[in-house]
């Protein structure tokens, strides 16, 4: 069956469309596929809206045409064209491997965050007598117990206590912007 001879009334058939497709489905599948540079999604729906503007069409079945395949590769050639224009019109979406690249600012492990931090620490712990500084390196760095600490300095724990007290305060007075996790605060 020829379908230069179907009828106005039988384009609303899904037969007269499944002959269509049939006929000329496959050649217009593969034309479409080379206007999306082998994308098969891409190409088979422009396939499908091809064909449903064909059945929205019935004055398309009336023309004296030979075989519809002309008129199908027009109206798929301009959906094509109408996709690529819309796509484009569109900024270009990102994937997530570009969003993981990206620092999370409130991610305390933030490179540029923990730079910030240990330059601010650095400076407030300079700033800190040699006694202060002597037990809060053995405490905080070296990982001493106050004994220990207080045998390795020669002074009796509650001066290793006592100087930690002390040298905790002027830190935070010194470090005004953190919370007691070393995060900025807000």
């Amino acid at each position: 069956m020829a379908t230069a001879t179907l009828s106005a009334s039988a384009t609303t058939d899904e037969g007269a469309i499944a002959v269509l497709q049939r006929e000329h489905g496959p050649a217009l599948l593969s034309f479409l596929q080379g206007l999306t540079y082998g994308d098969q999604q891409r190409a088979e729906d422009l396939v499908q809206e091809t064909l449903v503007r064909a059945w929205q069409h019935p004055e398309a079945f009336e023309r004296p045409y030979e075989s519809m395949r002309p008129w199908l590769f027009t109206v798929g050639r301009r959906l094509a064209i109408d996709a690529r224009r819309s796509r484009l019109a569109r900024p270009a979406e990102i994937g997530d491997g570009v969003l993981a690249t990206v620092p999370d600012p409130a991610d305390p492990a933030d490179p540029t965050e923990i730079a910030t931090a240990q330059l601010d620490v650095r400076a407030a712990v300079g700033s800190l007598s040699a006694d202060h500084r002597a037990v809060l390196d053995r405490l905080y760095f070296q990982g001493l117990s106050v004994r220990e600490t207080a045998e390795s300095l020669g002074i009796p724990p509650g001066t290793v206590k006592s100087r930690t007290h002390y040298a905790l305060r002027a830190l935070a007075v010194r470090l005004p912007g953190y919370d007691r996790t070393g995060r900025r605060a807000a």
